[in-house]
Formats: C-alpha cells, structure tokens, sequence
C-alpha cells in the first residue's frame, strides 16, 4: 500500500490542489489559533467500527473518516494506563513513571503515577494560552481516594476543568471515583447533573458538550483543548435497553460469519490485504456451550459503540452550532486492542447464585455514598448482588460480564493477539484526523506507521507551542507533514509490556511475548504476523534487538516480572 492512497485517481489528482488551498487557507487565518477535541475509546479492536470494516452501526465517526485522514498503521501501547501516559506526555510510557499499570514498584520507570519530568498536553497548551477540558477516564495516578494526593489529578496537571473517574474501570450505572474538578462525588446526589437515568458514557457526552459551551460563552476568544476519554467498550458489559434492541439478534450467525464479513469488508476498504493469512479461530460457534450468552455479549458491545458513536455525533454537532468545527483539529483513537480478558464469565465467587433474587440482599446505598471502590462492585445501589457467570445475560446495572476471547478475536479481525501482548491485535488502533490542513486530503488512508507519542508533538505544532526544555524530550514526531501529503522521517518505534516488547523499522517488526525468543515479520506483506522470518535475517534480528535493548535502557525498562 503507498504512503497515501486516494479512492480515486482523479480524487488524488485534485486533492493535492486541494491541499495547497487549504494550506493558503490556514495561512490566511493563522491569527485564529486551532483548537483541539482528542477523542479515546477504551477496549475495543481495530476492526469494530464501520470505517474500518465492522458491522456496528458508527455513522458519526464513519462520516469523520470522510472528511479526514485515516490511519492504517497507528499504534498505541497495548493497555490503557500506559497509553494513557503516552497520549497525554508525548513520552513513552516508562519515561512518564507509569511502566507498568498503577502500583508503585518503587523504580523511576514504575511509579504508577505521572512523574514531574514530564508535562501533559494541557500543561504544555496552557503557557501557549489554551484553555484545557478532560472528561471521561483519567488513570493515570494510583490515588484514587477523595480524601488522598490530588498531585495528579487533572486539574493539577494542566486542565481547567474535569469531569469522569479517576479510577480505570467500573459500573456504566454507578462508577465509582467519579469525579468533579477536585471532589469525588456520588452519580445519584450530584446537584449538577441528574438524567432520568444515569449512563456514564452519556455523561461523558453531556460534560464534554457542556465544557464547549461554557467555553464559546466564557471564553471565546481563546484556543481550548478537549480530552474525550470514553470509558466504551470497556467491561462491563452494560448499554441502555434501546442500544441493545437494535442488535438483538445480529451475532447469532456466530465469530466466523462476522469476522468474514468484516476482512471483505476491510479488503475493499484497501486497509487489509488479500494476501495476508488469516489466524485460525480460537472457538468454532458450534463449540459454544451458550450461544444465547455468547451472542448477547456481543450484542451489548455493539449497543456501547453505538452509544458512544451517537455521543461523538452529537459533540460533533455542537462544534458545528458554535461556528468552530472547521477551525478545530478532532482526533479519533483506542487505548488498547480488544480485551480478550474473562472478567464476570465464570460466575462470581462471593455470589455463586446467579439469579437475581425477588429481594435485596445488601443494605440499600444512600444517594451521598460513594460506589464500592475498585473495579468490581459487590452491588448495586439498591442492594441486589452483582450477578456473573452464563446465566447472567449482560446489559443490566446488576450483571458484570466480559464479552469474551472469541469475540474479541473478532474485534481484532484479522489481527494476532489482544490488549496485555504487542503483537499487532494488541497495539493496532484506528485513528481518524480531521482537521483545517487536512481538508484537501479528506477521505485518503494514510498507510505510513504513526504512534500515540506522536500526538502531543502534533498539537504542539499545529498551536505554535513550545516544549519546556526542562522536561523530558519529546519522542515523537508532528503528523502535520501527512496532512500536507509528505512523509515523516525514517525512525524505530518500541513496545514494552508486561515483558512483551517489540521494535518497529520501517516494513519489518521484531517482537516477542514474555521470556520467549523474538519473532520477526515483513508486516507489509504480513500484518497478521503468520510467518516468522527469524530464522531466516538472523542479522536483522541481532541489529533490531541490540537496538530495542538500547531503547530499555533509556526509558529504564525492567525484566518482568519485577523483582518486589
């Protein structure tokens, strides 16, 4: 594939006139600063939405694709704490103190915290004289208490306002750490904010618009960056009954049905090739034990896109209302691959029953208390047992339920592996660019690799800010020459997870899942990673591997496991 295609000839033909006036454009009106709506999706595949080849009903990001660039080849970090840290740093995730997830393993690399040596996005944009907004999930700090360190909370690390949950994961209907500005508060007594019923990625919607509108009102006349970080399609499985009902019924052909049709799907879209080698299935359909519970799963993931989707049109909506749309950057991406994790499908230990009783069986919550902490609530607010394991159907606030390997694999199509591995199902992210100087390009893939560190760089150039020379140096490079139809420079790209690792240079790819040797793919050729050609460029290996060691040792990466 080339470094960008175009769907048409002629389309290539005018979009380079096109790009030249919108360059002339962007020259014209270089006194309005461009503002910035970073959009991040949480556990979901490369292939889930329609754009890029899935069967889920996503007309607002689809229609975004069409007006921007999309990317073939962008990367993030495999999980969502560190790709959080990247996005938010510019760094990799080891060098912003957060190498593994949130726990403190008392090294620089692993502190389970952002460090002070290196600045967020809205630090960096507020010297520059930006405005800054976060909704959604933070986590990004191991102190999640209401009455703990707030040291890196967002309102301490450059944002003006925040709202959405510090904490990783949780109840779609009643999360827990949820947070306003700096006080942690209850969905059910918040004076703010009080919907017929409480869905967090509603929220997440609703606050991200009311920031944009109290920004247009308050504070017109300055540039503002607004960080969307949606907590879909992350466990557990839990959409409105609405959602749902549009796709009752939709996944009951089974993995193998959908996933063909999304790989045909993706062919003609030019993203996958037909010369790859598709991975077998994990799970046959006519193996499930529960096909109902299984499609179900399914069925629910599809309904939270949705959701989000409709959200996502609807901050859309208001960019365009507010007479802002064309001079704000909007950027589209997932913090992992699909979550092949099995939380909630083998019932739940403390509550082996996994009907829902005729009665409570927990003293009732008060509207003021705060949900259980952690990532698994005991109960609901009203007091029946959170409900897992099969007979358990998703949707419901008292069910918590993982969709599973097999649908993950899906998710992924046709990609190797899941969210934890680096491997390309792992760290494969969709990422769509609108933008003024990508305007005579719009609709055009662009198939050159691009990484999560790159996207800080990005604003930073397209605002005209400067990086404080006191911080740690930015790793990666600005995407503005892709949205002018050049290259970026020739560089490595690395991973680190969990003992996984990989390198990038150029078409080839070295990578390795924890203690086992290192594989190597041409991934033009082989992006779903089926011939390792190790054995073959024993050279190349050597090279490539001295190069990722150099790399662990400039961003202070540790065997894993950590020695406690």
């Amino acid at each position: 594939m080339g470094q960008i295609r175009a769907g048409l000839v002629l389309a290539w033909l005018c979009g380079w006139l096109a790009v030249a006036t919108a360059a002339a454009n962007a020259q014209e009106t270089s006194s309005v600063r461009p503002s910035f709506v970073v959009l991040l999706s949480d556990d979901m595949g490369i292939s889930d939405l329609g754009c890029y080849g899935g069967e889920i009903h996503t007309p607002h990001l689809d229609q975004l694709a069409a007006s921007g660039l999309r990317f073939s080849q962008f990367y993030n970090t495999s999980r969502c704490c560190p790709t959080r840290a990247s996005l938010l740093t510019g760094l990799y995730p080891h060098q912003a103190g957060i190498g593994h997830m949130m726990e403190d393993r008392g090294l620089p690399a692993y502190q389970g915290n952002l460090n002070r040596s290196c600045r967020t996005m809205a630090e960096v944009l507020r010297v520059g004289g930006y405005r800054n907004y976060a909704v959604g999930k933070w986590h990004v700090t191991r102190h999640t208490a209401p009455d703990g360190p707030k040291e890196n909370w967002p309102l301490q690390r450059g944002f003006d306002r925040f709202y959405g949950t510090i904490h990783g994961a949780g109840s779609f209907y009643d999360p827990s750490s949820l947070v306003r500005d700096n006080t942690m508060i209850s969905p059910k007594a918040d004076p703010h904010y009080q919907p017929q019923r409480f869905y967090y990625t509603d929220a997440i919607t609703d606050h991200a618009i009311r920031f944009l509108e109290e920004h247009q009102r308050d504070h017109s006349d300055q540039p503002f960056l607004l960080y969307v970080a949606y907590t879909a399609a992350h466990w557990p499985m839990h959409a409105m009954p609405e959602d749902i009902a549009r796709y009752r019924g939709r996944y009951d052909v089974g993995y193998e049905a959908i996933r063909r049709t999304r790989i045909d799907r993706g062919r003609e879209l030019g993203w996958i090739s037909p010369e790859w080698k598709i991975p077998g299935l994990l799970r046959g359909w006519q193996d499930t034990e529960h096909p109902q519970w299984e499609a179900a799963g399914m069925e629910v993931y599809a309904a939270m896109v949705d959701r989000m989707d409709q959200g996502i049109g609807r901050i859309l909506q208001t960019l365009s209302e507010k007479g802002i749309d064309r001079s704000t950057y909007v950027l589209y991406m997932q913090d992992n691959g699909a979550c092949a994790e099995t939380v909630g499908r083998k019932g739940n230990a403390k509550h082996p029953d996994t009907i829902r009783p005729s009665q409570p069986t927990f003293p009732p919550m008060s509207p003021d208390q705060f949900a259980t902490p952690g990532s698994t609530p005991d109960q609901t607010r009203d007091g029946y047992p959170v409900r897992m394991g099969k007979q358990a159907m998703p949707g419901e606030e008292d069910t918590y339920v993982a969709y599973g390997p097999s649908w993950a694999q899906v998710s992924n199509t046709p990609l190797r592996e899941f969210k934890h591995w680096v491997h390309e199902g792992g760290i494969s992210s969709p990422l769509i660019l609108r933008g003024p100087l990508a305007e005579g390009l719009a609709g055009n893939w662009v198939d050159q690799p691009a990484h999560l560190i790159d996207i800080a760089a990005t604003l930073y150039d397209l605002a005209g800010v400067s990086y404080p020379v006191d911080a740690t140096a930015l790793e990666g490079n600005s995407l503005r020459p892709l949205m002018e139809g050049k290259p970026l420079p020739d560089r490595l790209l690395f991973w680190e997870h969990e003992g996984n690792r990989a390198v990038r240079r150029g078409d080839w790819k070295l990578v390795a899942k924890h203690s086992m040797p290192w594989e190597l793919y041409r991934i033009p050729d082989d992006r779903t990673e089926q011939e390792d050609l190790a054995k073959k460029h024993p050279n190349l290996v050597e090279e490539m591997a001295a190069r990722y060691e150099e790399f662990a040792r400039r961003c202070g990466v540790q065997p894993w496991p950590l020695s406690q």
